[in-house]
This record gives structure tokens, C-alpha cells and sequence, in this order.
């Protein structure tokens, strides 16, 4: 029987089409699953890693779905974004009819390689009908105070007339176009994380196990609470008259209270509010004002990689407990978005504030000494712990007893409160886009900012612009954002910012989890979801293990308090692949070292490109391309599928009933591997995802089983193999499971048999001195001397004439005799 991949797996492609196999059940009452791996940016062709993503999905949805779950196993495309305007202007086509073609044809592409996705459930996130919904969260969110509209200072290209996140400049110019990047003062729309922050992080710890422990640390980071001292710093009369008493002072926040008599200059961002009024003013000398605008083009990003850099303000604040001045630098190290984007500085015991001191030339003043009492020799921040010295009167306290009490003080004594600070931003979502889903709010010169009427949505975008990458099309669009105000009826205008593409991505994955004949009624089913969430396995790239999964993160939580879910956490189980290497470095065009998936399936076939990259490498791990382990694969596939020549009508009809014991040394060996591939099946589905380790042991028992010739042992050797490898090789699988047992196999679980682990001897390594000379045979039931008395016999020859001093018996291992002479 000859192994045809292109006829095999067009046939049972077809097949699942016209069947609809991989469609859930409405019967809620089974036993579920729901397995989902991030869908894809639909970029025009599928790359490697979107081949490993989807085929370890598909692996573990296959085996549930045979086991009897009712298995959600969808897909869609993340389809908004800029990628799709940058290709308008490249091509000349609207972006909605680059993105739609480029879905064509990556799901065709997909469906290539065999996935056993729902099809009924795919859809775009550009599609109005999920915009409609999205919409409604946005307005729910916005009537509970959840999201806001304020002016911040944000990265402007004054060429593509756009905001820019910190992600996208390049050295303080627009990633894009190159031009150099300024600050401006714009309104935006911002979702309230903060808000979340604690339960974010709390909830946490009921992911543990779960996830893994790098996501968790990345996450907890990101976050980043921290408990501390929140007070202000008093401008000294000179310095707020050289700002023209515009400020009085300025917060700052420390974990470090203890250390705070240490303090020998304060630091501000350079975004700071007072920075921005004297450099606006020019306040200082232009040398200075020029060396902090080059400050504010660089990202915070890129700042922390930086060497660390300052310009003094020249101005002065006032210590909050011994009344002397201080002097106030800006600094690149210190961020807008954290504590109010001022420190204080200790660099007697803060290795940052160490390092910028001993650059400029600034005060150190150690007031913390280690056990044995010596001071710093000033080469170093010292962290440790200890106690405090110079420190008035809570000199001689511990450390952390001196934390406590300086917030007291300052408490007691109206000067500065406790506070808990997190690193965490609420999340900016305006794009100055035109392909994004539009924010659907109305501003009115009478009612303010008012959302869209209900039965008005989708606000949905208009198809006749032009992208040319310069400005918002919406906002120069002749019609589309005159309109009526929803309250007064009088003419006002529409908001023209889109949202920010990680909002799709943050609740597709509810939108999967309701049945699809409800979608025109309801962006999310409570009775589907309480079925279906939360996600059992979800699968994606470690690179979206911060943004992407707390922002789904906390939608889910979002969602949950507006009563649309009853999910609190919306992926029980995260599995994070490992990038697809060749050549030892990421594949990509500018490197030349792209493998096509399409070649790769036209050359062998879907069934080879999944197990060759489920094979290569645990699903955690790199994988670097192998074009010899590639034809190795097919190999094993074609031997696997041909071989089955040797499975007879009679022997499917009875090898149930094989007669163990009657069985020769060889039959029992097949029998045992093939059922180790059993347990082997089991583990990897549910516990390890280690494929590569399933599919060697796969490879043993075929081997085994060429070893033998009885019928009944090859027949049953077929039936359990061509099941535990369906959700590797799905197309030859369901092939062989047709022809040969018109896909019984498929229909319930194989039950290991427990007669097969049963061994008539056992073989032990005969090693002396430690060195292996022979191999034994025994009985398992051998006694201890029996097997020595065996051993001695075999190894004679090296133990004749010389005294034994020891012998070794390690059950089931091995025999060593320890001689000398």
C-alpha cells in the first residue's frame, strides 16, 4: 500500500469539511474542553512558528475530542492594525481588501496543514459585528468610570502626524518614517488597570503550576507594587521665585524611608511638569535646555539601558526633617510614569543614585552601618541591612524597625502618609488610526464627551479614504464624523481615535465561547461561557507574556464585574513555545533563513511538517530547523502507513483475544512497547506536552513489532498506534484507522494492559570493579543469590584467581563484584 501524502490528506480534508467533525456540541452536559492558541496577525503567509502553535493546539484537541470531550478548538485573525495601513500605502489598496485576501489565504493555508479548528466559529476582529460588541464594553466602561479621557504629554511625529507608543521610536525618532519625534501635550482615552492592579496580582497565585513561573515573575513585576513613603519636597523661596511661584512642591515616594536622612540631591523625569515649565521658559542656559529635550525624544525604554545622565536644575528643595536645601537635578533614569516622576536620591544606599553622584560630583552620606559599625568606603551603594547613624533620633534603630517609625512620624506629624504605589499605568488605548475599531463617543459643544446610542452601534468605519500615512483619515473624511449629538440632537462630531488593537485581543476568547447562532444578539453568552470558560490550554509565544495576557487578564475581570461573564482568569493553562530557529538565529526574511510551511507540506505532506515539528524539540524549548530530521519524519510515516500490509482481515476480526503467555520472547516485547506508547500518550496529553517523547516511543514499538511476525500482535499494534498517533499525523491515522477498522479506534479509550509489563526474565549489566564486563538473564522472581550464583558463572573469567571482596545487587539493574588481585 503505497503512501500518497497529497491524495490521503486532500481526501480527509474534504472529509472534516463536509462533516463538520470539528464542530462543538450544544450537549452541555458533557465533559468539556477548550483548547485555543493565539490567532494570528493575518500578515499574507503563515511562518514556522504559526506551524508549531497550531499543531500543539491541534495535538492535544485531537486527543480530547477522542476521548469524548466536547472540544472548542477555534481560530480567527487579529486583524486590525498598522501593518494593514503600511500596505496601503506600499500596494495602493485599501486595507480592509489586503487583510481580507491575506485571511483567504492563510486559512487555506491552515487548513492545509490538517487543523481541527471550528469553522463556524471563525471570525476577524475587523468584523463590524465584533465591533458592535466591543463597543458596548467600551460605553459599559466608560459609564462606570472604568475608562476616561485626559490630556497627557505623548511621543508626536510631526511627519505621519501620529502618537507613537514608547515601543516605536528609534533612537527619539519615528520608527517609521525617521523623523525626529516631539513631545505635545493631547487628549487620549485611558482604561483604569490601576484599579485592578491588586487583584491582578493577587490572582496570581491561583495560576501557579499552571502557568509558567517566568510569566508569573514578568507579570508580578510589571505590576510592581511596592510599599513606601509618599510626602512632598518644598521648593526653597528661591526656587519658587525663579519659577515665578507657579509650584510650591513636589511628591515623591520611597520604599526606603529608613535611608531618608541620607538624602543629598533629588531627582525629577524629564517629562516632569516642573522640568516642562522651565525648559518652556527657558529657564536655564540653552546648553542645558537642549541636553533635556534630547532627554525627553529617547523612550523610558531605551533610557534604562542607557548610560545615566543629568543636567542640575538649579533650584533647591528642603529636607522634611532637618530643613536643609537639597539640590534638584533632572535625570534620564527617573520615569514619568512611576511615583509621581520625582525621587529622592540616597546614594550612600541606592546603587543608581550611587552612580549618577559619583558622575556629577554630588554629596554621599552614608546613615545605615552593617553589624560591624564600619562606614562604606564609598566604592559602592551598601544595601545590606543594618542600623541607622546621623539619623537625629532614630539613630541607633534597626533598619526595618526605622521603616515603620519614620512613617510614623511623618503620619503623626501631617508631613507624609503610607502609601502602596504599583509600576503598573492605567493603559492608554487612542490611535490616531484609521484601521482600528473606531471609539464610539460623540463630542458635543452643549453635553460634553457623550457615548453612542445602543442601537446605533457599530460606529463602523467608512470604506471610501485614501491612507497615505500622513494624519488620521477619519479626521479629514468629508462626512463620516459630522453627526448628532445622542442627547440634544444638535450637529457635533464624531471621536476619530481608534483603539488600540490589544483591545480585540483581550476578550476574543468569549467571543469564541459563545455559540455562534447568537452572535447577532449578544457579544458574550453568561450561559456558553459558564459552560465553556475558562480556556483549559491556552498556547501562545512568551513574547505576549506581559501585555497580552494581562490586559485579557484583566478585560476578563472587567467583564466579570459588568456581569457578562462569570470567568474570573481567563486561561487555566498556559503553554509558551519556544521560538523556530535556523541556522541557530530566528527565522526571518531580512536573515534569508526562512523556511516556507507551503513547500514543506507540497514536498511531503502536512502529516511530515507536523510530527517533524512536534519531534525536533519539547514545546518550551528552541527548535532549530533540521532539513535531515525533516525527511526522517516522512520516512517514518511512509514505513508507519505501508507497513500495515502486514495487518490481516482475520487478525483485526480476533487479536482481542491474544493469548499472552503463549506468546514468544519477541511477540511480548512488541506488545509491551506498543503499550508503553499507551502511558506514554497519557502523560504527554495531559500532564507534559513533551510530543518529541511520545513520538520516539511511537518509533520504538513500530520497531518492535517489524521484529515479530504474528498477525494478531501487528493487527493490534495498528489499532492502538494509529490512535495515539492521529493527533500527530491526523490524515494517515484516520486513513489507516478507515481501511483497516473503519475507525473504531477512534471511538473509545484504549485500556492499557497491565498482562503485557509482565516479564519471563529480566536482564542485569554484570560490572566489576565498576566496569561492565557481561549481562545476565534471570527470572524476575531471582533471589539474590540465585543471581549472583548466575553472574559469577558469566563473569568468570575475570573473577577466576582473584579474591572477591564485595558484591553488589541492585534490583533490576545490575550486578557488581568488587575484586582484587
Amino acid at each position: 500500500m503505497e503512501y500518497s501524502p497529497k491524495s490521503i490528506e486532500s481526501k480527509w480534508q474534504n472529509y472534516w469539511v463536509e462533516n463538520k467533525s470539528f464542530e462543538p456540541s450544544d450537549d452541555y452536559k458533557k465533559d468539556k474542553k477548550y483548547i485555543l492558541s493565539m490567532f494570528p496577525y493575518p500578515s499574507g503567509r503563515i511562518h514556522m512558528g504559526h506551524v508549531r502553535n497550531y499543531c500543539l493546539g491541534d495535538a492535544i484537541a485531537r486527543f480530547f475530542r477522542k476521548a469524548d470531550f466536547n472540544v472548542l478548538h477555534p481560530i480567527g485573525w487579529d486583524s486590525f492594525g498598522m501593518p494593514a495601513e503600511n500596505a496601503a500605502i506600499k500596494h495602493k489598496l485599501h486595507p480592509k481588501k489586503w487583510t481580507y485576501e491575506n485571511i483567504d489565504y492563510m486559512r487555506d493555508e491552515l487548513r492545509a496543514l490538517g487543523l481541527s479548528f471550528s469553522e463556524e466559529r471563525e471570525f476577524a476582529t475587523s468584523d463590524e459585528l465584533y465591533t458592535k460588541w466591543e463597543q458596548e464594553f467600551i460605553i459599559k466602561m466608560f459609564e462606570e468610570g472604568l475608562l476616561y479621557r485626559k490630556s497627557t504629554t505623548v511621543n508626536w511625529c510631526p511627519h505621519d502626524l501620529t502618537v507613537l507608543a514608547n515601543e516605536q521610536l528609534e533612537e527619539g525618532c519615528c520608527w517609521r518614517c525617521g523623523t525626529t519625534v516631539v513631545q505635545k501635550e493631547m487628549p487620549g482615552y485611558y482604561l483604569g488597570i490601576t484599579k485592578y492592579a491588586q487583584e491582578l496580582l493577587d490572582d496570581l497565585k491561583t495560576l501557579e503550576g499552571q502557568w509558567p513561573s517566568q510569566v508569573l515573575t514578568m507579570q508580578e513585576n510589571w505590576i510592581g507594587r511596592s510599599e513606601g513613603l509618599e510626602f512632598n519636597l518644598l521648593l526653597s523661596k528661591q526656587a519658587k521665585y525663579k519659577l515665578d511661584n507657579q509650584f510650591s512642591s513636589y511628591q515623591v515616594f520611597t520604599t526606603r524611608p529608613d535611608t531618608i536622612y541620607g538624602i543629598s540631591y533629588s531627582a525629577l523625569a524629564p517629562e516632569h511638569p516642573i522640568v516642562k515649565y522651565i525648559v518652556d521658559n527657558k529657564l536655564l542656559p540653552d546648553s542645558k535646555i537642549n541636553a533635556i529635550k534630547a532627554m525627553q525624544k529617547v523612550s523610558e525604554r531605551d533610557r534604562a539601558t542607557m548610560p545615566k545622565e543629568g543636567v542640575s536644575l538649579e533650584i533647591d528643595v528642603i529636607h522634611p526633617l532637618t530643613g536643609e536645601s537639597i539640590p534638584v537635578w533632572v535625570a534620564n533614569f527617573v520615569l514619568a510614569s512611576y511615583g509621581g516622576g520625582a525621587v529622592m536620591a540616597v546614594p550612600a544606599h541606592d546603587q543608581r543614585d550611587f552612580e549618577f553622584a559619583r558622575q556629577y560630583d554630588l554629596p554621599i552620606k552614608q546613615v545605615i552601618v552593617g553589624k560591624d559599625g564600619i562606614l562604606s568606603n564609598q566604592t559602592e551603594a551598601y544595601t545590606d541591612e543594618g542600623e541607622l547613624i546621623d539619623s537625629e533620633s532614630f539613630t541607633g534603630l534597626k533598619n526595618n524597625k526605622a521603616k515603620k517609625a519614620i512613617i510614623y512620624h511623618f503620619e503623626q506629624n501631617s508631613l507624609g502618609k503610607k502609601q502602596i504605589n504599583f509600576k503598573l499605568r492605567d493603559w492608554g488605548v487612542s490611535r490616531q488610526r484609521y484601521w482600528g475599531a473606531p471609539i464610539p463617543f460623540i463630542h458635543c459643544d452643549d453635553c460634553g464627551l457623550v457615548p453612542e446610542k445602543q442601537e446605533n452601534l457599530p460606529v463602523a468605519l467608512p470604506e471610501d479614504v485614501e491612507i497615505t500615512g500622513e494624519g488620521n483619515p477619519l479626521d479629514t473624511h468629508p462626512t463620516w464624523k459630522h453627526t448628532t449629538c445622542p442627547c440634544c440632537g444638535k450637529p457635533a462630531v464624531r471621536e476619530t481615535d481608534t483603539l488600540d488593537t490589544f483591545v480585540q485581543s483581550s476578550w476574543y476568547f468569549l467571543r469564541y465561547a459563545t455559540n455562534n447562532a447568537k452572535w447577532e444578539k449578544e457579544g458574550i453568552s453568561k450561559k456558553d461561557s459558564d459552560y465553556w470558560m475558562d480556556v483549559d490550554q491556552y498556547i501562545g509565544g512568551i513574547e505576549h507574556a506581559i501585555l497580552h495576557l494581562l490586559y485579557a487578564r484583566f478585560f476578563t475581570k472587567v467583564l466579570n464585574d459588568l456581569g457578562y461573564t462569570n470567568s474570573k482568569e481567563p486561561f487555566k493553562n498556559l503553554l509558551t513555545q519556544g521560538m523556530v530557529l535556523k541556522d541557530g538565529a530566528k527565522m526571518s526574511k531580512s536573515k534569508g533563513n526562512v523556511v516556507d510551511p507551503d513547500s514543506i507540506v507540497e514536498k511531503y505532506g502536512a502529516d511530515t511538517a507536523r510530527m517533524f515539528i512536534l519531534f525536533a524539540a519539547p514545546p518550551t524549548k528552541e527548535l532549530e530547523w533540521n532539513d535531515s530530521a525533516v525527511e526522517g519524519s516522512f520516512k517514518f510515516i511512509k514505513k508507519f502507513y505501508e507497513r500495515s500490509v502486514n495487518v490481516t482481515e482475520d487478525a483485526v476480526a480476533n487479536f482481542e483475544n491474544i493469548d499472552h503467555s503463549s506468546l514468544s520472547k519477541e511477540e511480548k516485547e512488541a506488545r509491551r512497547k506498543v503499550y508503553e506508547a499507551v502511558q506514554k500518550a497519557d502523560d504527554v496529553f495531559n500532564k507534559t506536552y513533551t510530543f518529541n517523547t511520545l513520538i520516539a516511543a511511537s518509533m520504538e514499538a513500530m520497531n518492535a513489532l517489524q521484529a515479530q511476525n504474528n498477525e494478531l500482535v501487528w493487527a493490534e499494534g495498528y489499532y492502538i498506534l494509529t490512535n495515539i498517533l492521529e493527533p500527530i499525523i491526523p490524515h494517515a491515522c484516520w486513513d489507516l484507522a478507515d481501511k483497516l477498522f473503519a475507525k473504531k479506534n477512534f471511538s473509545s479509550k484504549i485500556e492499557v494492559k497491565e498482562e503485557v509489563f509482565t516479564l519471563d526474565s529480566i536482564v542485569l549489566a554484570v560490572t566489576i570493579n565498576g566496569k561492565k564486563r557481561a549481562e545476565v538473564e534471570v527470572a524476575p522472581s531471582a533471589s539474590k543469590e540465585e543471581i549472583l550464583a548466575a553472574a559469577k558463572e558469566i563473569a568468570a573469567k575475570w573473577i577466576d584467581g582473584k579474591e572477591l571482596i564485595k558484591e553488589i545487587v541492585v534490583p533490576n539493574k545490575l550486578v557488581n563484584l568488587v575484586v582484587k588481585g
